[in-house]
């Protein structure tokens, strides 16, 4: 591993979009800092793309900051310049309104969502302000941000919270040369909704049937391209969404 190969810190990297990143940006040639919650998905990764690249694995809840602040701290050398941050750790939990939903649901949405990101973020930052212009924060947001839905109470602020940390975020560090993006997709068949629904697959399996969703794949490639744009080149938001997805008119309630 040289000194010119950019270096990709994937968090959430065992399923979903983190694990399709994880991929795609090792077959562009980035070497690897992977981290989850489930190491031997991460141990299975790293025997897979070890092969085309080098690759850091660590096992990381991100919304533990003693967790965080150690797997940065114990970076090894060869990865300690990390060129690309994807902040990819995230879930929803619940599909209930909110007078029912369960605290501990929203509570941990917020801890990941939000404690999480910009925990990572405030570690990596110096590490990414010293690889130099072309540095990218690529945060995962979601059109949920602005679209608001029954059943999307507290998830939906935690992504919105991200789009505007994002904002915020890049009139910080881009004049340090570090670019900012909020990758938001709209409907993406994953993991993802099987944890929303709390392990039933059948629940999960039924969201996506006559549609044609994203798949994971679909935003690794846009993340991928977010990361390699010229240095000048800045993709503040970029919304991905299915041609199945579209806008309704806002529900009137009648008496």
């Amino acid at each position: 591993m040289n000194e010119s190969t950019p270096v990709a810190f994937i968090t959430g990297a065992t399923s979903g979009i983190g694990h399709a990143c994880a991929h795609r940006f090792a077959r562009a040639g980035w070497a690897l800092v992977l981290t989850g919650r489930r190491q031997e998905r991460l141990d299975a990764l790293q025997a897979t793309l070890e092969k085309l690249v080098p690759v850091h694995t660590a096992q990381l809840d991100v919304s533990d900051p003693h967790d965080v602040a150690k797997v940065v701290a114990e970076l090894p050398e060869p990865f300690q310049r990390v060129h690309a941050l994807i902040n990819n750790a995230g879930l929803a939990l619940g599909k209930g309104p909110a007078q029912t939903a369960d605290l501990d649901d929203w509570y941990r949405m917020i801890d990941t969502n939000i404690k999480g990101l910009i925990t990572v973020t405030r570690h990596l930052l110096p590490k990414l302000i010293a690889a130099g212009p072309g540095a990218t924060v690529i945060n995962l947001g979601s059109i949920a941000a602005h679209t608001p839905y029954p059943g999307g109470h507290v998830y939906g602020a935690t992504k919105a919270f991200v789009k505007q940390f994002s904002y915020n975020l890049r009139c910080d560090v881009g004049p340090k040369g570090v670019r900012v993006t909020d990758l938001a997709p709209g409907m993406t068949a994953s993991e993802f909704t099987l944890v929303r629904m709390k392990g039933d697959r059948n629940i999960a399996d039924s969201y996506y049937e006559g549609t044609q969703p994203l798949q994971p794949e679909d935003i690794a490639e846009q993340a991928l391209h977010v990361a390699s744009l010229p240095p000048h080149v800045n993709i503040t938001l970029l919304e991905v969404m299915p041609l199945c997805q579209q806008w309704s008119a806002p529900t009137i309630l009648r008496d």
